[in-house]
This record gives C-alpha cells, sequence and structure tokens, in this order.
C-alpha cells in the first residue's frame, strides 16, 4: 500500500573558505525558484510481493495525489540510472502525460538528491512544468547481492579491490573506519552514539522498520561483527519499498494542496582522482567526495551550516555520518566522531537532529531517498521527531561515492 502524507584533495568547508573562493556563478539558477509538493512511499519491508516496477507507480501515484495534482499534469522524469522500472514503463502505467524531461542520475547511494536537483534545474529551466523524482528497490532479491553472480568476471573498479578480500560495501568503509580512528581517535562509542540515536527516532516513526526494536548500548557493544570494526547495528537495512516527489515552480505551488517546501540549494560533486570508497589514488582518503560537494552547496546558498535547524544525512554505515558531519561544516576536521556525544544528534535537545525518521540504518534502506521525504516533513512540521521550529533542513547522498545534496527550507 502507498502512503501519501497531507575530493580526496585538501579542501575546507566553505565556512572555513568562503564564497568567494568557491565561485558564485550558478548561485541564482534555482535557490528559492522550485518547490516540493507532494510526497508519496510504500510500505517498507523485506521481501514484499511486488515488483520493482509496481512499488515505484505506487509511491508515484502517492505523491502526485499528496500534492493535489492529477498524472496527466507530470510531464518530467528523474530517477537513478540503476532502477528497474525505465521512464516509460512508469509514465505508462501511472497515467503521466506527455513527457519533455527524463533523465537519470548514476552512482546509487550518491544520486537521491541529484535526481531532486535534476528535476528541480529541468522545471525551473523550462524543460517542463511539473516533474517526479523516485526511487524504488528490491533489495531483499538474492540476485542483488554481490557473490549472487560468482562465475561473472569482475570488471570495473570492483576488479581491484573484491579478489583481496572487500567483497561488500561494507568492507571498503570499515577500512575508512578503521583509517578515521587511527588518525583521530574515534572510537566504537562514537559509532554506537549514531546507531542508537537513529533508533530511538525510528521507535516513534510508525512507518520504520525498526519501530518496534529499541537499541540499547550494551545491545551494540555485544553485537556481532560485520566487517570490524563495524558490528551489525553500524550497518543499513536490506529493504524493499519505493519513494518519489514532486517538483515545481513556486509561483505554481503556492496554488497547491501543500505548503511548498523550497529547494534553497542543491550540489553534486567528487574530488580528484576518485575512484572507490576506499580511495588508494590520494593522500588523504578520509577527505571524500562531500568536501566537494558542500563546497559548491554552500556556495549556492544563503545559509551556512549554523543556520540548519536539522539534517538527514546518509547514513548506510555508521562511520559516514561524523565523516559527513565535517565534510559539511558542522564541525572540524577529526570532530565528528566527538560532535555525536551527549546526545547532540537526538530529538529533541540535540543540538543537530539527525536522520529524525531513523534513516537507512533504523527506518528503511532506499538509497537513501527516504532521508530527502523526511527533510520534507520536517519543513512541513509533520515529522514523527519534528524539530520545533525547524526553518531549514540539509540533506545528503551517499558519502564515498560522486555524491549530491540539498538544502530545503520552509516557505
Amino acid at each position: 500500500m502507498a502512503i501519501g502524507d497531507g575530493a580526496c584533495q585538501d579542501r575546507q568547508p566553505l565556512g572555513v573558505r568562503g564564497a568567494a573562493e568557491v565561485g558564485s556563478g550558478m548561485v541564482d539558477l534555482i535557490k528559492d525558484k522550485a518547490a516540493i509538493v507532494g510526497i508519496g512511499q510504500t510500505a517498507f519491508g523485506k521481501g514484499l510481493p511486488d515488483s520493482e516496477l509496481s512499488l515505484a507507480c505506487q509511491a508515484l501515484s502517492a505523491a502526485i495525489d499528496d500534492a493535489g495534482l492529477r498524472p496527466a499534469d507530470v510531464d518530467g522524469l528523474a530517477m537513478f540510472s540503476m532502477e528497474n522500472g525505465r521512464e516509460v514503463e512508469v509514465a505508462r502505467n501511472v497515467g503521466l502525460g506527455e513527457i519533455t524531461y527524463f533523465g537519470e542520475i548514476g552512482y546509487g547511494g550518491g544520486a537521491g538528491c541529484g535526481a531532486v536537483g535534476h528535476a528541480a534545474m529541468a522545471v525551473v529551466t523550462g524543460q517542463c512544468e511539473v516533474a517526479v523524482a523516485w526511487r524504488a528497490r528490491k533489495r531483499a532479491d538474492k540476485g542483488s547481492r554481490p557473490w549472487a553472480n560468482v562465475a561473472a568476471k569482475i570488471s570495473g573498479t570492483g576488479q581491484w579491490s573484491r579478489p583481496f578480500g572487500l567483497l561488500r560495501p561494507v568492507d571498503e568503509i570499515a577500512m575508512l573506519a578503521r583509517r578515521y580512528m587511527y588518525e583521530y581517535g574515534a572510537t566504537r562509542e562514537h559509532l554506537a552514539n549514531v546507531a542508537i540515536a537513529f533508533r530511538k527516532h525510528a521507535n516513534r516513526n510508525p512507518a520504520a522498520t525498526m519501530y518496534a526494536k529499541t537499541l540499547s548500548r550494551e545491545q551494540y557493544m555485544a553485537a556481532r561483527w560485520i566487517s570490524e570494526p563495524l558490528c551489525l547495528y553500524d550497518n543499513c537495512l536490506e529493504t524493499d519499498g519505493a519513494l518519489a516527489v514532486v517538483i515545481t515552480s513556486v509561483e505554481r505551488a503556492r496554488d497547491l494542496k501543500q505548503t511548498p517546501v523550497l529547494l534553497h540549494s542543491f550540489a553534486q560533486g567528487f574530488g580528484r582522482q576518485h575512484q572507490v570508497m576506499t580511495n588508494y589514488f590520494c593522500d588523504d582518503p578520509l577527505l571524500g567526495p562531500g568536501w566537494a560537494c558542500a563546497n559548491r552547496l554552500w556556495a549556492n546558498s544563503d545559509l551556512g551550516p549554523a543556520d540548519i535547524s536539522c539534517a538527514q544525512i546518509y547514513d548506510a554505515f555508521s562511520p559516514l555520518v561524523p565523516l559527513s558531519l565535517e565534510a559539511y561544516g558542522f564541525c572540524g576536521r577529526g570532530e565528528g566522531g566527538a560532535f555525536t556525544d551527549d546526545g547532540a544528534l537526538e530529538w529533541p535537545h540535540g543540538r543537530l537532529p539527525v536522520n529524525t525518521a531513523g534513516g537507512g540504518m533504523s527506518e528503511a534502506y532506499v538509497h537513501g531517498f527516504n532521508l530527502v521525504l523526511e527533510g520534507v516533513r520536517q519543513m512541513r512540521g509533520c515529522s514523527t521527531s519534528q524539530v520545533e521550529g525547524a526553518t531549514s533542513c540539509l540533506v545528503t547522498s551517499g558519502e564515498g561515492v560522486p555524491t549530491s545534496a540539498l538544502v530545503l527550507r520552509r516557505d
């Protein structure tokens, strides 16, 4: 059932470097000119009976209905390049209008905010009037596992890592986490802070996979290893489900059913000589794609890290959160672990509530697209862990891969 709710280089975050050093040629292209007007999602689960195409169509239909529009009003589509339900199949099955813009964003977890940003650019530049961005997944399908096709010849970047034991993304992030711990003294206590905060948020969200399952620090510390130093609770969930958002111009948005949520700033990025999540081709693998993305994001924005009310930070694995806190300028280099202490990420009293629906680790893992919807709910004022007086929200996509980010704000 669908649910609609009515680089590797020495970079500094913009708060340190200043916008003038980054440049501002595209600052006003989409700033506050496009808005998210509809959101929709399916139920989340493991082994759902629906096909990926069916899940996508359900989420799109729910988002369009949430916006108070008709399917025929939609003339633009933006999606992950990994989507199995292609544009023509989705458009035909949902009954969309004549499509005048369609685009795909690569790199899986890095694509969520990118799909939304590309849809917004299409609207603002007149390529379409109403665009939908979405992600659907059948993650519980055994064919999605890295070892499902062991007879296939390894190609691409995997040929330099998988034969030597880095079989899964978690193995690459485990190496990154160990380097981070060695360089800056981060500990498993800091990773536990992340996992426990997000679980608490999920325990207030009836739609979350982990809604009824609490997590104590003792449980975290006793959990089995997945790829040391990462344990079971440092990992995202295996989730089937789909989510979608509807984007249109601010002018049209103000005549629609929902209060518009403005796309204030958008950026994509990755640094020089980037290759994979554990990067072997630069001096500092801890300076990931988020640093390049953050420089452009804040240069395009009237806001900075100090102005952000809450954040939805991509959390396929817990170490990505302190790394992203540093990349997006909420703390200095090496301070991301300590930033999580004293309930800093928790609602309602944390200094930066993060992943307030539970994130990929406790709500659902749909390549981070659920983070976009939670950002919209925060700006609408209807989150299950609503930040009082929230006026802005940072949403990020996957750290470690070519990535993207959004700043959303209230109209």
